[in-house]
Parts: C-alpha cells; structure tokens; sequence
C-alpha cells in the first residue's frame, strides 16, 4: 500500500501544475532510442569498438623476459605472486576522453613520464613499476608492470620491457 501512495501523490502534483499536457513525450533512453549525448562521435562508429586482450602468456612471458601465467583479465603474473602486468583495453574514443586525467595522475605518481614519439601515449616510470599509455585506431591500452626483480635492477629494464609491449599493440 505504502509503494503506491508517492505514484499517487506525484501524479496528482503533475496534474495540479499542468504537466498532464497533450504534447507528446520525448522516449526514455533505452534499446533503440539514442540519447542525446555531448560527444562528437564518427558517423561511421570508428574509434567506439573496445578491443581484445592483445596478448597470450606466452608473448608477455617473451617481450618482459620472465615466465608468466594468464591470470585472467588481461592479467598476467609470475606465479609466484610478485611480478604483475596488466592491459586494460578501452575504445580510442574512451581513451581519448580520459587520457589527460591519467597523463597528470602519471606525473603524481611515477618518477619519469616521457611522451611517445609517434602516436598518443606516454611511458612512466620508477624504481618499482611502470605504465604506459597508447590511444591509437585500434583502441586505448594502459599496461602497467610492477614487482619485476629484473627489470627493477637495470637502469632503464621498465622502460624498455614498456616499449616492447608497445610495439607489439595493434595500432
């Protein structure tokens, strides 16, 4: 009884201000109905398609230079619970839209932030982890590393493993 009380009141409010018009009602967002919507997106849906996972364990294990297990997601990992690599696939429009807010989170957190040479992205970097960022035709790739021994231990061994994982994402 109580559920039907507020519908009642508020149709009752509707009626008393003149909303009850016989203009008719635009739809209500759902399937088939588009929304209005503040982005200009391609008339062909270009740039809208979120892609795969682009790699297998067995390519993570050979472009970072350690084993490494599918661990589900995208994720991969030693096994052992240390060394961590993720790919978060997103739609080139998605990535576009959120790629200065994680470009000046980078800056925050990572000792280095270099951006790319061609195309969108950047490489972060510290002592303990990386990230990179891509947003190309073929979508937006955030691969984050953190917990690899080896590569901690060498100067520059996130940033090359990073540019190697780059390199091989579809563009």
């Amino acid at each position: 009884m109580r559920r039907l009380i507020l519908p009642t009141v508020l149709a009752a409010v509707l009626t008393l201000t003149g909303c009850d018009s016989t203009d008719p009602t635009p739809p209500e967002a759902g399937p088939g109905v588009d929304a209005e919507a503040d982005l200009d997106l391609p008339a062909d849906d270009g740039g809208t398609e979120t892609p795969a996972c682009p790699f297998t364990a067995a390519q993570i294990s050979e472009l970072v230079g350690q084993s490494m297990v599918d661990t589900g997601n995208c994720g991969f990992g030693d096994g052992a619970g240390v060394a961590v690599l993720s790919v978060t696939t997103a739609s080139q429009v998605a990535g576009e839209m959120t790629y200065d807010y994680q470009r000046e989170q980078a800056a925050q957190i990572y000792q280095t932030v270099t951006d790319l040479d061609a195309g969108k992205g950047y490489l972060a970097v510290k002592d303990i982890g990386a990230e990179a960022v891509l947003v190309a035709g073929a979508g937006s790739f955030t691969v984050t590393l953190s917990g690899f021994e080896r590569l901690g231990a060498q100067p520059d061994g996130y940033e090359q493993a990073l540019r190697r994982l780059l390199d091989a994402l579809p563009r």
